[in-house]
């Protein structure tokens, strides 16, 4: 009996339901953590059709619990009763290993916890991806733009000269 196929994307993850581009362009991730989320029925048929936002949003400790703020998951159209509100917090379900280290983390200046992308595990388990992570300057910014295209100029004249 075959299992489920998962599709990978094109840097090797499952298909995301949600990225956060923003976080990667605004904040020098540090450190990088896989957690479960607590969701409603509805809030996962309308993850699985793509229909979600993390732009925004962060996440948040809270007596001794971690919790997902700003990520706006989308109604689902064949939900009874309204289904979920769009924009409600989310538990992150956390190791107490993790949630101590990043507490500890979270404790020094500058430090905030962003969520990375939603997705759905080979098990078929909603995950979040969250990132301790420092805010850049507007000249690490551009210093990265800079650095990006400097590296796209280089593989470019280097493509003559690979073996084909």
């Amino acid at each position: 009996m075959m299992g489920r196929m998962v599709k990978k994307d094109k840097k090797g993850f499952d298909n995301p339901a949600a990225v956060n581009k923003k976080a990667y362009r605004d904040f020098e991730l540090v450190e990088k953590f896989e957690a479960g989320l607590q969701l409603r029925g509805s809030e996962v048929k309308s993850l699985r059709g793509a229909a979600a936002d993390l732009s925004g949003s962060y996440a948040r400790l809270e007596q001794g619990e971690c919790w997902l703020v700003g990520a706006k998951i989308a109604p689902y159209a064949m939900a009874r009763e309204g289904g979920h509100d769009p924009v409600r917090k989310r538990k992150v379900l956390l190791h107490k290993a993790e949630l101590h280290r990043i507490s500890v983390k979270l404790e020094q200046r500058g430090f905030t916890l962003v969520p990375l992308r939603l997705y759905f595990s080979s098990r078929g388990l909603a995950k979040v991806e969250l990132a301790l992570a420092q805010g850049k300057r507007q000249y690490d910014k551009r210093a990265t733009i800079a650095e990006r295209g400097q590296k796209r100029d280089l593989d470019r004249d280097m493509k003559k000269y690979r073996k084909r």
